[in-house]
């Protein structure tokens, strides 16, 4: 109950805070500036980075669409300059042309400041288009890893194969004679508990057995 009640007030406050101050939480915490003018320079700074304006810091979330409240919780991380930003599934709620201008938001602030992102996600077509590197799970065991060139041109667990052949093509004649593999773990006779991480090259590895390999290479 209690659990329930403190999830309750932090609900709340996020809905019922001015953005400014949903940004600056952090800040807050750690006590990272001096004054309040420098806070409000901060905050104001961080949401032009963003592609917000700085009087966007004394509205209320309710008053955003979801592509820029979604930028206002980039801003909210990038505030505390990480290393390091998780995202998981940050573009699922948005629209198509939403979801565009928000990865590619990502990538510029990425280049500006050389942070990393762990970028979670089902769209492998986004997967595709920010990530240098790609790891593939299923049921909590790491399947396949490498590099997006490796793991799209040369996939090799049957899971991951499935994945990418259910990708649509824009081209509509390509489209058309696509064909998505069907994978079901319950009745692939594979287990992830038996195999072992395999180099295929590089740093292209997939979780199998030997048995598995020898199939799937």
């Amino acid at each position: 109950a209690t659990a329930k009640f403190f999830t309750l007030l932090l609900l709340l406050y996020r809905t019922s805070a001015k953005v400014a101050d949903i940004i600056a939480q952090g800040l807050d915490i750690h006590h990272r500036y001096h004054s309040q003018k420098e806070r409000t320079e901060m905050v104001a700074d961080i949401l032009h980075k963003v592609g917000l304006a700085p009087e966007h810091a004394n509205r209320y979330p309710h008053q955003f669409s979801g592509g820029q409240r979604q930028r206002v919780g980039i801003a909210r991380a990038l505030v505390m300059n990480p290393k390091l930003i998780i995202a998981d599934e940050c573009i699922s709620a948005l629209d198509m042309s939403i979801q565009a201008q928000v990865v590619n938001l990502m990538k510029d602030i990425q280049d500006e400041t050389g942070l990393a992102y762990l970028f979670i996600a089902h769209d492998l077509s986004m997967v595709k288009y920010i990530s240098d590197r790609i790891g593939v799970l299923h049921l909590g065991y790491l399947l396949e890893t490498g590099t997006t060139e490796e793991i799209f041109s040369h996939p090799v667990h049957p899971y991951t194969r499935s994945l990418i052949s259910a990708i649509p093509n824009p081209n509509p004649v390509v489209e058309r004679s696509r064909i998505a593999l069907h994978y079901d773990y319950k009745t692939s006779g594979l287990d992830y508990g038996a195999g072992t991480m395999h180099q295929i090259e590089g740093t292209h590895f997939v979780r199998g057995t030997d048995a598995d390999l020898e199939k799937w290479v």
